[in-house]
């Protein structure tokens, strides 16, 4: 009797099963809308670092233990910026080796009584191992191309010059953000964050590279239209 009951059962399930509607095949995704490009407020012009607002940080490694971070204090950087065309944009940037910082906590002078050098800081602009700065009083990068890779992002591929040699490296940058009329300058202003690698070995700078000469850079700064002054009214 049990045998016959799950029988009946088993047949009303498969009938159920066979009268009700076939499954509905499952509904593709419409595909995803492309992202916008940013709305750029900045117009176009000719724009300079605001030297309040800006940073780079680059770090190296350090025998294979860690990636030592340094920064520079002084840096400029001039635009020809034309939001309708981005790849017609051009950029000149400038640092200052002397002004390389590594907040180094210690005694040098105690651990180096003999050197030339009164800092950390010191002995990594002026000596002939690092920056040299005596001889090479500037670092530049000039832009050489532009690329749009995103709705707020773009390749900038340049020349950069450092120690007296010059080899293309390539910053991948971001708009973070623009306005048509900055409150406290007039004037348009932008904002980028910009992130760079290359080998610093290609430069001549080798010192303590047998870990790898692989440099990490990371810009973050604000640029302004450069206005003429009004002309004052007879």
């Amino acid at each position: 009797m049990r045998k016959i009951a799950f029988g009946l059962l088993g047949l009303a399930v498969f009938g159920m099963a066979a009268c009700s509607p076939p499954a509905a095949p499952p509904r593709a995704e419409a595909p995803a809308a492309a992202e916008a490009p940013a709305p750029i407020a900045a117009p176009a012009g000719d724009y300079k670092l605001d030297p309040n607002h800006a940073s780079l940080v680059f770090r190296v490694p350090h025998m294979g233990l860690s990636n030592y971070t340094l920064r520079f204090a002084k840096l400029d950087a001039d635009v020809t910026f034309d939001p309708a065309n981005i790849t017609a944009s051009t950029l000149v940037a400038t640092v200052d080796p002397k002004s390389i910082r590594s907040d180094y906590p210690g005694d040098y002078r105690g651990a180096h009584p003999r050197g030339p050098y009164r800092s950390w800081d010191e002995d990594l602009a002026m000596s002939g191992r690092f920056l040299n700065a005596g001889e090479h009083p500037s670092i530049t990068f000039r832009s050489t191309g532009i690329e749009r890779t995103g709705p707020n992002t773009a390749r900038i591929t340049g020349d950069l010059t450092l120690l007296g040699q010059t080899h293309p490296v390539t910053l991948e940058t971001r708009l973070v953000g623009s306005m048509a009329n900055h409150p406290a300058y007039g004037g348009g202003a932008f904002g980028v964050e910009a992130k760079a690698v290359f080998d610093r070995t290609l430069f001549g700078l080798d010192y303590m590279a047998q870990n790898g000469g692989g440099v990490s850079v990371e810009f973050n700064g604000e640029f302004k239209q450069v206005v003429a002054p009004a002309t004052a009214t007879p």
